[in-house]
């Protein structure tokens, strides 16, 4: 599996939008309903949606965010096969960063529950991706 970086792409290439989060200095983490393992919020870009607004509309359905101020990051590549891709071909999405003010407390996903944790969980759902999404943010403030 390959992460990398870049300052910008053609913006159709762009499928995905992740959201490294936190809420009063916690990080925000989302629980699936189908798996005992932590992720960050984000998900697939819907057709006739800039990236930006998927990355609204992922973190406010995933966590329940009703009050955030959010920003890009980069842009990030994967390469090689895993849970949402098969052909292992290389795939770019936005990293962003989100800071949570306020929670519906409803989710509108498959996400079971968030979580709000001083430190990193050690059972990610994408271990070979998220963390290295996690560090370049934290290379960035």
């Amino acid at each position: 599996m390959e992460v990398k970086f870049y300052d910008t792409v053609d913006d159709k290439l762009l499928k995905f939008a992740v959201i490294i989060s936190q809420s009063n200095g916690k990080w925000v983490f989302c629980k699936h309903k189908e798996r005992d393992t932590y992720e960050v919020p984000g998900g697939h870009r819907e057709e006739r949606e800039s990236i930006f607004e998927t990355a609204e509309r992922e973190l406010q359905e995933e966590t329940g965010a009703v009050k955030f101020d959010i920003r890009p990051i980069c842009v990030y590549s994967v390469t090689g096969k895993n849970r949402v891709n098969d052909t292992g071909e290389e795939t770019f999405g936005l990293l962003c960063f989100a800071e949570i003010q306020e929670f519906s407390g409803e989710l509108h996903s498959e996400m079971e529950k968030v979580v709000l944790m001083d430190e990193l969980p050690e059972n990610w759902t994408y271990p070979l991706i998220q963390p290295k999404l996690l560090e370049k943010y934290l290379q960035t403030i």
